[in-house]
């Protein structure tokens, strides 16, 4: 006689964590719907990852710093390690970042990696952004996700502001008071809200504690909300390709999320994260101790905001200093106007996906990129604001222009107003042509092959140079954009004869169309018929 004893096989406890979790959340269901996702592979959607692991960093480094950093503007005599400052009278604010910088262990590197990791973030937000604007993938259905990463790049530049103006130094004291003499300027408000936003008249004694609140909760909080919102977006709408074989609105060509995506991002992240260190490492950026604490009666010399504040710096310094005195008040129009002006700039950025949907009628959904080339008038817009932008900069920074350069700063002050106008329409015009150029010499590659450099003489004597024909991969490429006609105002007289009168929105949605996809502006793609009499044998070598 025998007996069976029959064992039952415990589950691993990871494997138990995930049938519970499975039981209560479906994540087996989940992972199984959206774990093999695909992803294209291309090197410009690096891009926004390299703004993702960049705000990753910020985040990191900036929990670190609030561990030691003291927001307050009280004054305290300084009895610290670093020399030159002994005895100095200072703020709680600056003493304490001093401190941070020389006392705290890796507090001056993680410093540096926090104000690195900022302004990279920005710039690759920048970047990002024009890729995504140059190739049109901002289109149906990711206008709200444009909106997104827009606000993100706006609240970023003011998170960065009012992160740049906590060490209360000589350098961020001056930044802060010429954003005070830009709220003074905005008529019936101005004071009020310097007030509020200063606790009484500048310094005041509370600005620190506030842009210490809004710097790491308000503006981070609503700043992870829409990266958040932004990535779910991505994740639903699937990922945006460029042309190619087998790549269609209703599909994604590319590699799945686990494993193989999720390795090289993972990898990727420790890269960006290496990259910032070393440079923080190596190049120092804010020595507030060399520039000393903050004093009204002082500003430091070369004062500049970061980069991409210098927009806004660069319309106030170039613009007259115009005044209107109305009733006893003085309406300071040489701060007022540019202050106005950037924010329609910024509006007219966040509004334009709406714009080019509403001239074109294109109602459908976009998952196939554009090459700029073939979207010239965006492309020109596009490259025009960003010579509009680098020439304002060059406002922005006219002393040290002056100073390094031994030039004039009234002649750099006059350049940059007559650039202000002048240089956006030559770069909108010289972008457009080029767009051009390259759009009829894929048309002639795509009739005629690419050039080999090979010279053939034929029995007649005539030379001519031998062409490869392309592959149907680069015809694919080189042929799938889309082609849109210019809206028509249509018939102004119905069937009966009666006068139709078009509004005013219509012809100027009308005239619009026609700046985009009229006669010369784009270049029409060789027919199937053209491409068959050439590659037949008549006239092709």
């Amino acid at each position: 006689m025998s007996t069976t004893t029959q064992t039952t096989r415990k589950a691993p406890a990871g494997e138990r964590v995930a049938d519970w979790a499975d039981g209560r959340l479906g994540i087996y269901g989940l992972a199984k719907a959206n774990m093999r996702k695909i992803f294209p592979d291309h090197w410009s959607f690096m891009l926004g990852e390299v703004a993702l692991y960049s705000f990753i960093i910020i985040i990191l480094t900036g929990v670190y710093l609030t561990l030691f950093f003291h927001p307050s503007m009280n004054e305290v005599v300084y009895h610290g390690s670093y020399e030159p400052l002994q005895g100095i009278r200072m703020s709680e604010a600056y003493a304490s970042t001093v401190n941070i910088s020389f006392d705290v262990r890796g507090g001056l590197l993680v410093r540096q990696i926090h104000h690195w990791a900022a302004l990279i973030f920005l710039a690759a937000m920048f970047v990002h952004m024009m890729r995504v604007f140059f190739t049109g993938a901002f289109r149906k259905p990711r206008e709200i996700n444009w909106l997104f990463g827009f606000l993100l790049f706006v609240l970023g530049m003011f998170t960065g502001f009012t992160g740049y103006s906590l060490p209360d130094d000589l350098l961020s004291g001056t930044g802060v008071r010429f954003m005070q003499g830009a709220v003074l300027s905005v008529p019936l408000v101005g004071t009020y809200l310097a007030y509020f936003l200063f606790g009484g008249n500048f310094p005041g004694g509370d600005f620190v504690a506030r842009f210490y609140s809004v710097h790491i909760l308000l503006l981070p909080g609503i700043m992870m909300g829409l990266l958040v919102a932004h990535l779910i977006l991505v994740f639903y709408h699937k990922h945006t390709q460029f042309a190619g074989p087998g790549r269609t609105n209703k599909n994604v060509v590319g590699m799945p999320l686990l494993p193989v995506y999720m390795a090289k991002a993972g990898g990727f992240f420790f890269l960006v994260f290496g990259i910032i260190s070393v440079v923080a490492a190596i190049a120092s950026i804010n020595p507030i101790w060399a520039i000393g604490p903050y004093r009204p009666d002082q500003v430091s010399t070369g004062a500049q905001p970061d980069w991409y504040m210098g927009f806004s710096e660069g319309l106030i310094r170039v613009m007259p200093g115009w005044e209107i005195n109305l009733w006893g008040h003085t309406l300071v129009l040489g701060v007022f106007i540019p202050l106005v002006i950037f924010p329609l700039v910024l509006a007219a950025i966040a509004v334009y996906p709406f714009l080019e949907s509403w001239v074109t009628g294109d109602k459908r959904e976009h998952h196939i990129l554009d090459r700029p080339r073939n979207a010239p008038t965006r492309t020109a817009f596009g490259v025009a604001w960003l010579s509009w932008y680098f020439v304002l900069l060059v406002g922005g920074g006219n002393d040290l222009w002056a100073t390094h350069f031994h030039l004039s700063i009234n002649a750099i002050t006059w350049f940059v107003r007559v650039g202000f106008f002048v240089v956006p329409v030559i770069v909108f015009i010289a972008t457009k042509r080029i767009c051009l150029g390259l759009q009829r010499r894929d048309y002639d590659k795509v009739l005629h092959g690419r050039e080999s450099g090979l010279i053939k003489r034929l029995p007649h004597g005539e030379f001519v140079e031998v062409h490869e024909p392309l592959g149907q991969g680069q015809l694919h490429t080189l042929t799938a954009h889309d082609q849109y006609q210019p809206l028509e105002i249509g018939p102004t007289v119905d069937e009966n004869g009666v006068e139709r009168k078009p509004s005013a929105l219509t012809k100027l949605r009308a005239k619009l169309s026609k700046g985009y996809y009229g006669e010369h502006n784009q270049i029409a793609k060789p027919t199937a018929e053209e491409y068959k009499e050439i590659t037949s044998g008549h006239g092709h070598h």
